[in-house]
């Protein structure tokens, strides 16, 4: 049996497979730091959801607490939000600083983050 393939064709075959291995390789590599980004974010969304709630009972707490002292519950309350409200302010000062650069990096580093094997 006598081989009719040329070198041309060989080389036409290989680059062939090769762009496909390239391919599907590049998908693989983008779902799993799309897999990765993800996870992180699920992680971390759990984390501050708890924290969220915590701080709301605390606060709550607390709110009853100045009231009692003050002997006006509504009061507590009022201190409260107050508190919030110049936290919020801060937090709308700072927010690129504090908030919108650091979950970019973070983000930008799991993306090129190369897997070690």
């Amino acid at each position: 049996m006598t081989d009719d393939t040329t070198p041309i064709a060989t080389l036409f075959e290989r680059a062939e497979d090769y762009s496909k291995t390239t391919i599907k390789l590049f998908k693989l590599n983008a779902v799993d730091k799309s897999a990765d980004v993800a996870s992180s974010l699920v992680a971390r969304l759990v984390v501050i959801t708890t924290v969220v709630f915590s701080v709301l009972i605390i606060s709550i707490g607390v709110a009853f607490w100045l009231g009692k002292m003050l002997d006006e519950t509504s009061y507590g309350f009022f201190i409260v939000g107050g508190f919030y409200v110049l936290l919020s302010i801060l937090f709308h000062l700072f927010r690129k600083q504090w908030l919108k650069y650091p979950v970019s990096n973070s983000i930008i580093k799991k993306l090129l983050k190369e897997k070690v094997l």
